[in-house]
């Protein structure tokens, strides 16, 4: 007789035993399960539990789920024939173990179906095309990088750096649109476990989420488990006709723990430490989303990936983009400057978005980048501190602006309409116009209700702009100097002559003649015309004598001889040439 009643009844049906001959940490050698199934779940004597990882011929290699402390000797029996875990709608609204254990001390589960956990994934032909977008309630991703329903799209970034806060927001949004979310938690600390299911709670999202909970202090096993087991609860409720999203937060710790289990099993490792399968363990779990033609219904992955220091070109990091269809980047550089949530906009892309957007918000999505990419520009030469033309002055305002309307705090979430409202109002303003952002904000939350169609969206667009932007005065653009600030423009002369052309009385030290005298004046000499309108004649020896009197632009080079005692200076020489001439 055996003090487990479980175990009892399963040996006396006559399944499989054997007997623990090895232990190391989370692997555990038994003797005796000949024929076993690769997958199978195991009892042990004392109430722990197994999952068989390899079969050679009488010696069978599990892991050991619960603990990594079991006694060699102890009996082991085959419980199933394939790891399973508990599903159903009982599962919504509690917090449970990667076996369906409930943590949160609301009772036992609710649930009467089994399903097991290394399902395989819809084929080809059971699949319908994607085409309705997910709200998030973020605009910085639903605007730039829309996220489909069945879509595989990765959250990669820095620890710290916004993901979670995104993800919460994500399930917030989700509230009143018969979606259910599945949140995987794997080895996270308590303090942050209880930090994010106090934010499910006092957001109202607990009440349509599943929490499949994995912490640091559980087994490696469990850890390793966890994003399995969770997927195949949502995978029971999509069958059945519900839209389900899922986050792995995150691949990262599992992927650690997949490592640790099969540095400990002895197995070759290869990049990074990383086990041969390891990109086959993430893929055959992502695989498992899509869009089903039965019932169209959709189960979308988010799967979290954490990069130190900003890396993406990691080896982890470069599997998961590789499997997924898109990525989105949470940079820390950009969150520690004050831009939340900071999304990498250059790195960040969604390759299946545009299938779930209108003609319009993808020419509002290709302006955006547009005008990002004009601002960053600018930005790199304010930086030189030089005066920048009137295009870059525009450009960054309205890069300001732009980033100004997608800062959110974490309990702010918008819909579409409102988002595509608050981002065309500040588009229309090209950078020119002077704009209430809090304002506009609050403004569009109550006008977006009343859209019902195209017609609609442009009517209140040019309602808000005339409300909450101001443009510059007429005649005054952005980037012009206003008037008055630059200098008195010189009058040229026309008629001056320079110093060396005034005529002959001037030269004297007389007074000129006016230049400006009346045409009745006729007391005026007309000897004191001035020399340049007398017309010369141009005779070959006025030429000859001209062209000996014109300077030239070459210093003229003097030689100095030693004078003689009876030679005169060359001044008195020249005087006497000029008073004999």
């Amino acid at each position: 007789m055996f003090d487990n009643q479980k175990f009892q009844q399963l040996v006396e049906k006559d399944n499989l035993t054997g007997e623990v001959v090895a232990t190391n940490s989370f692997i555990v050698e038994v003797k005796g399960l000949e024929g076993v199934r690769l997958g199978s779940q195991v009892l042990f004597e004392d109430g722990q539990h197994g999952m068989v990882r390899e079969a050679y011929g009488d010696r069978v290699i599990l892991f050991n789920i619960d603990t990594e402390r079991i006694q060699p000797g102890t009996l082991a029996v085959v419980e199933d024939d394939m790891l399973s875990v508990p599903v159903g709608k009982g599962l919504i609204g509690r917090v449970v173990s990667p076996l369906g254990v409930p943590l949160d001390g609301k009772g036992a589960i609710r649930a009467t179906e089994k399903s097991g956990v290394f399902n395989p994934a819809p084929g080809i032909m059971a699949r319908n095309v994607l085409n309705e977008q997910l709200e998030s309630g973020v605009t910085a991703v639903d605007m730039f990088f829309p996220v489909v329903l069945g879509q595989r799209i990765a959250i990669l970034g820095d620890s710290k750096a916004g993901k979670s806060t995104y993800l919460s927001q994500l399930s917030a949004s989700q509230q009143g649109k018969d979606r259910i979310v599945v949140y995987v938690l794997i080895g996270k600390r308590k303090v942050d476990v209880e930090r994010l299911l106090a934010g499910l709670r006092s957001s109202g999202a607990m009440e349509h989420t599943i929490v499949v909970q994995a912490d640091i202090f559980d087994s490696l096993t469990q850890s390793y488990l966890a994003p399995y087991a969770a997927c195949a609860m949502a995978e029971n409720l999509w069958y059945k006709g519900q839209d389900v999203i899922i986050i792995y937060d995150d691949l990262s710790s599992h992927a650690e723990a997949y490592r640790q289990l099969s540095l400990l099993q002895e197995v070759d490792p290869g990049r990074d430490s990383y086990p041969g399968d390891m990109f086959y363990a993430h893929s055959s779990l992502l695989e498992r989303a899509g869009k089903l033609k039965s019932n169209n219904k959709t189960l979308t992955s988010l799967p979290v990936v954490l990069t130190p220091n900003d890396d993406i070109t990691a080896f982890l990091p470069t599997t998961i983009m590789s499997i997924t269809d898109g990525q989105i980047i949470f940079d820390l550089g950009l969150f520690r400057s004050g831009i939340r949530p900071a999304v990498n906009a250059g790195l960040s892309v969604s390759r299946v978005g545009g299938q779930a957007q209108t003609r319009r918000q993808k020419q509002l999505t290709s302006g955006l980048f547009q005008r990002l990419a004009k601002f960053h520009q600018a930005e790199e030469f304010s930086h030189f501190g030089s005066s920048l033309s009137k295009d870059a002055t525009i450009d960054l305002k309205l890069g300001k602006q732009i980033y100004s309307i997608l800062e959110q705090a974490p309990e702010q979430l918008l819909s579409l309409s409102q988002q595509q409202l608050l981002v065309e109002v500040v588009m229309m303003g090209k950078g020119e116009a002077e704009i209430d952002i809090p304002g506009l904000k609050e403004a569009v939350k109550k006008e977006a209700k009343v859209i019902k169609d195209e017609k609609e969206y442009d009517r209140v667009e040019t309602a808000l702009f005339r409300k909450f932007c101001k443009m510059p005065p007429t005649g005054e653009k952005l980037g012009d100097k206003p008037a008055g600030t630059e200098p008195p423009k010189e009058d040229k002369p026309t008629d001056q002559k320079p110093e060396d052309q005034k005529p002959e009385n001037q030269q004297d030290g007389k007074a000129p003649k006016n230049a400006e005298a009346k045409p009745e004046d006729k007391s005026a000499d007309p000897t004191d015309e001035k020399p340049a309108e007398k017309k010369e004649e141009t005779t070959p020896e006025s030429k000859k004598d001209k062209a000996e009197q014109k300077p030239t632009d070459k210093p003229i080079e003097v030689k100095v001889k030693h004078k003689k005692p009876d030679e005169k200076p060359a001044e008195v020489k020249k005087e006497k040439a000029h008073a004999s001439s």
